[in-house]
């Protein structure tokens, strides 16, 4: 059995841990990181298979030292800068990429083939397509652990843009790593689950304290009671284009703006991992969601969005903070975002990849508003109802693309003797209503007051 002085970075072991159950498990974990605190060693591990937000600081009571694995010895390989790489290697360290291959005989839904909708036996309810509708290429793509999976019809290659930009070439051991312990937002305190490049002489501190007001961070509880004083903010800097009961968005210029700006992405980047901060917020919107009381304007989430975006993106980052989660407030954000593509007369989509966490939120709000649409749907002089896919994408501003997957991702989609054939099962329909008596948040589009502008025309953001 190896001792305790032995283990290294890049070492392989099991770990105890808690899970949802509170039961103990053992899940194989890498070392990524080891300090010592007063002769005591602690070591910072990365449960293989899971997410990131699960790595922790543990003791070595917790490591199952029988099962070590060594990191294997790898030779020195010159970089860019002629210099070896000093890294060591984790045992059977590989990427693996899963492989779709479509096959060239799967049809695709036509866009512009319009579909009716009947009830049959009284159990099921089906939207027949008039026309067959174009075949689909053969098609290869490769996935990674942050995109979603490729019968989404979403590119593997993440494109460099954003306010927070995806770029996994800096994912070194130093961002692999939770740097902030903890961090006071007015009433609530978080536990960040992410890298997020805040000074460094702020990460040896128990607790980052920030103003929920402007976000300026400060190292003691001192510091934000001073910084209180002088601060005149009860809400978001910006303009408050929406109202309704306690619930506010508030749209704020990246470039008018900077500093707020800025300081949400760092506060954002605790809690998303996908992306590496980008600290040029000229070109970007942020739409912020608060929660109102008689201390004034407190921040929920927000979304952020490019001023000009070429490949229809209505939506770059999107957080829900952790405290206001699993309440409906993420569906409220992308709800919001479509209303704007709505004003906007676009149809929009998220920016890619998505978080784990945005993708079940988004395929949620897909299905909900898509099957929203086919179930409101009523004949007329005895004829069936009939829909397009690009209808539909009209309607709800959600693009093409979207809409399709959608109906893929819940099976809808049946082709049958040369006929698309939309199936709503009873199982469908009744989950579908579960679910909307459950969602008591929606927007209201009377209380959007958003004026939308024609950013290409202007000679600076």
């Amino acid at each position: 059995m190896a001792e305790v002085g032995e283990i290294i970075e890049g070492c392989r072991l099991p770990v105890l841990r808690r899970n949802q159950d509170n039961e103990d498990e053992w899940p194989l974990a890498e070392i990524l990181s080891v300090k010592d605190i007063s002769g005591r060693k602690l070591f910072y591990v990365h449960y293989i298979d899971f997410n990131k937000r699960l790595d922790e600081w543990v003791t070595h009571e917790r490591l199952d030292l029988k099962k070590i694995q060594f990191p294997k010895k790898e030779a020195k390989t010159p970089t860019k800068n002629g210099l070896p790489g000093s890294r060591p290697g984790s045992p059977e360290r590989e990427v693996k990429r899963k492989v779709e291959v479509v096959s060239p005989a799967t049809p695709v839904p036509s866009e512009s083939a319009p579909a009716s909708v009947f009830p049959q036996n009284g159990s099921a309810r089906r939207a027949v397509a008039a026309q067959p509708g174009r075949k689909r290429k053969s098609n290869c793509l490769g996935t990674d652990e942050d995109s979603q999976d490729s019968s989404d019809g979403i590119p593997s290659a993440p494109r460099m843009t954003g306010s927070l930009v995806s770029d996994r070439s800096h994912d070194d051991i130093v961002t692999r790593m939770k740097n902030i312990e903890c961090i006071e937002l007015g009433r609530h305190r978080l536990k960040p689950w992410y890298f997020s490049p805040y000074p460094q002489e702020l990460t040896t501190l128990p607790v980052l304290y920030l103003c929920e007001f402007c976000l300026k961070y400060g190292r003691s509880l001192k510091c934000l009671q001073r910084h209180l004083t002088k601060c005149d903010l009860r809400h978001p800097p910006g303009n408050e284009i929406y109202r309704k009961g306690t619930i506010s968005f508030f749209e704020i210029d990246g470039r008018k703006n900077k500093s707020y700006s800025q300081n949400l992405c760092l506060l954002a980047k605790c809690f998303l991992d996908h992306k590496t901060l980008y600290y040029d917020t000229d070109p970007f919107l942020f739409y912020v969601m608060t929660e109102y009381d008689c201390k004034g304007f407190h921040i929920v989430g927000y979304f952020s969005k490019e001023k000009e975006s070429t490949e229809d993106y209505n939506v770059a980052c999107i957080l829900t903070l952790p405290p206001y989660q699993r309440r409906g407030y993420g569906k409220l954000l992308i709800e919001f975002s479509y209303e704007l593509s709505k004003v906007e007369g676009k149809t929009g989509t998220p920016e890619k990849p998505l978080s784990d966490l945005g993708l079940l939120s988004y395929r949620s709000y897909w299905s909900q508003t898509i099957l929203e649409i086919l179930m409101g749907l009523k004949s007329e002089s005895g004829e069936r109802p009939q829909i397009t896919i690009n209808e539909i994408s009209e309607i709800t501003s959600i693009k093409k693309e979207d809409v399709i997957s959608t109906l893929q991702y819940l099976n809808l989609i049946n082709y049958y003797k040369g006929q698309y054939i939309l199936t709503l099962s009873e199982d469908i329909v009744d989950g579908h209503e579960r679910a909307m008596l459950k969602r008591l948040l929606r927007i209201d589009s009377k209380c959007l007051h958003f004026t939308p502008k024609d950013w290409s025309k202007r000679g600076k953001w």
